[in-house]
């Protein structure tokens, strides 16, 4: 992905214009497209920054609400995704499954209620069980 243009040549853009040149006249004297300096212009004027916007990335609705929905996790270390759902609607946090997810997912968080555990037989299979192999069968 390209990279923004610099502030410096913005502000250069945005000086020749304000000193009497047409934006036009400006994006040809600094080899940029006319819609280029015609935006910069246009949010100079409105909001007096010539800085480029936040580029990438979104940011979920659930941040907003970040130390709630923790203290809620924290409280009820047993519930299931869809019990602390529940309980942040009725807490009129918005979301959705998804979002609650991945929102736990970025604040490393999980909901397994018990450690994985590597095991090479299982408890409950006895050494006396009978096997279900058909070939250890006798008819």
């Amino acid at each position: 992905m390209p990279q923004s243009y610099s502030g410096d040549l913005r502000e250069r853009v945005i000086g020749t214009v304000e000193s009497g040149a047409s934006r036009r006249e400006a994006a040809d004297l600094f080899e940029i497209s006319v819609s280029s300096a015609v935006r910069w212009v246009q949010r100079w004027r409105k909001e007096r920054s010539s800085e480029p916007k936040p580029r990438g990335g979104s940011r979920s609705v659930l941040e907003d609400y970040a130390k709630r929905i923790l203290a809620l996790v924290a409280e009820h270390r047993d519930w299931t995704l869809d019990e602390i759902l529940a309980a942040m609607h009725k807490q009129r946090i918005p979301g959705s499954r998804t979002a609650l997810w991945r929102f736990l997912d970025r604040h490393d968080l999980t909901l397994k209620k018990k450690p994985l555990c590597s095991r090479a037989t299982s408890k409950r299979r006895s050494a006396s069980a009978p096997t279900l192999d058909p070939a250890a069968r006798v008819p």
